[in-house]
């Protein structure tokens, strides 16, 4: 430990230039993600290790003030994940899967809901913190999912399903979250006319932001779709579509909207409005961009996972995880049943959907702000909400992955 606290000094009394440090990162996250096919894992994996090694568990190279600046690059990586899913899901690819589609997403988000809000309140007794854990239990990381379909190149039917699951269930578990938020501060304020006038003012902000994230969306692909038809070549094409994805995400840091389901929202109207040539000029120039992204995007991501944070999982962390776990996968698995979807989507689709980071984390910041009004009852939800959140997502993060891999290796929709 005195080994690691002088490393750590010594690289605070080194002031690097922030270009230095991510040209680092990226080498050393480069290589070393491309040595994990040895070991037979996603390439991720190797970035998230090489963010933890910089970050404040080891050398403290990528600290929290590096991680403050950097920030835009978070933003960017998700921005264009969101968009990736979005230019897959054309409605004529979702109408041949069915209604089987719907059915999963909610189910999968449900199941989620209930089977870790019931464990935490048998657990705890405080349904008002049970309820807080199980709407965020839905929330998923849909960057681990999208970049190993496009490490090894997954195509297929389960690919797709993988696609719109982890693209819409955030939507609604932003909604989910929105209502279970609202009776839990409900519970907590005491059940008066002022907490039922509160209730409808928060009910009212999930559905808003939905809703506006969707007209956004649709907007900005309306105006890119008008300019994008005066071009000709793939870069001036991919330059505006660059431009375009930095409006909407600034869009929905101004207004506070989902960046992700906006952009998804945009890539969307694209795919199922526009010619041909035009999506796979996209398509084309998004492949050479996203590998560098992901690099960007998972080492920060691995930075933020604090080892110190695991001793604080405890009985209630080791509840979300089995409770979370057990949802998704079995509401995928009941979802596919019930909707009649294809016998590989049944048994493997459960597999690509644990991964959870960003999402989760913001609710759980949320959680910590809007709670902590609520006198001590409050902050003490706010806190132990944030602390085991923050610690499972270091399990979500590592196991997520390597689960996706799994499922569409089995499925044979990956041929390595």
């Amino acid at each position: 430990m005195n080994i690691i606290n002088e490393l750590q000094s010594l690289v605070h009394n080194i002031h690097l230039p922030a270009l230095l440090i991510v040209g680092i990162m990226t080498f050393i996250a480069f290589y070393f993600g491309k040595s994990m096919k040895y070991i037979k894992l996603p390439s991720i994996m190797g970035f998230m290790i090489i963010g933890l090694i910089l970050g404040p568990s080891l050398f403290d190279l990528l600290d929290e003030n590096v991680q403050n600046n950097f920030s835009f690059i978070t933003e960017i990586a998700l921005s264009f994940v969101a968009l990736s899913i979005g230019i897959e899901l054309s409605f004529a690819s979702l109408k041949k899967q069915g209604i089987s589609i719907i059915i999963i997403i909610i189910a999968e988000s449900f199941l989620a809901f209930f089977m870790v809000t019931t464990g935490i309140y048998l657990l705890t007794g405080n349904l008002p913190m049970a309820l807080i854990f199980g709407a965020i239990a839905p929330a998923s990381a849909p960057a681990g999912t999208v970049a190993v379909i496009r490490e090894y190149k997954a195509k297929g039917s389960l690919t797709q399903a993988l696609y719109a699951v982890v693209g819409f269930d955030d939507g609604l578990g932003i909604i989910i979250f929105g209502f279970a938020s609202a009776i839990a501060q409900s519970l907590i304020s005491g059940a008066n006319t002022t907490a039922h006038n509160n209730v409808i003012t928060l009910l009212s902000k999930p559905l808003l932001e939905v809703g506006l994230s969707i007209a956004v969306g649709i907007i900005m692909a309306y105006i890119f779709s008008l300019l994008a038809k005066k071009l000709k070549g793939e870069r001036d094409i991919f330059i505006l579509l660059f431009s375009f994805v930095l409006i909407t995400t600034g869009l929905c840091s101004l207004f506070h909207l989902s960046l992700i389901l906006t952009n998804m929202i945009l890539g969307i109207v694209l795919i199922n409005t526009q010619a041909n040539s035009l999506i796979r000029k996209i398509h084309n120039e998004l492949s050479y961009v996203m590998p560098l992204l992901f690099i960007l995007f998972f080492v920060l991501a691995g930075a933020n996972l604090h080892v110190s944070a695991l001793p604080a999982v405890g009985i209630i962390g080791v509840v979300y995880i089995i409770g979370r776990s057990s949802g998704l996968m079995g509401g995928a698995w009941l979802g596919a049943v019930v909707g009649k979807a294809e016998t590989k989507i049944r048994k493997y689709l459960g597999l690509g959907i644990l991964s959870q980071a960003g999402v989760a984390i913001g609710l759980s910041l949320i959680v910590k702000h809007e709670f902590s009004k609520l006198g001590p009852e409050g902050i003490k939800i706010g806190t132990i909400v944030i602390t085991t959140v923050t610690a499972t997502s270091i399990f979500f993060e590592i196991i997520g992955p390597i689960l996706t891999k799994i499922g569409l290796k089995k499925s044979g929709e990956i041929k390595d």
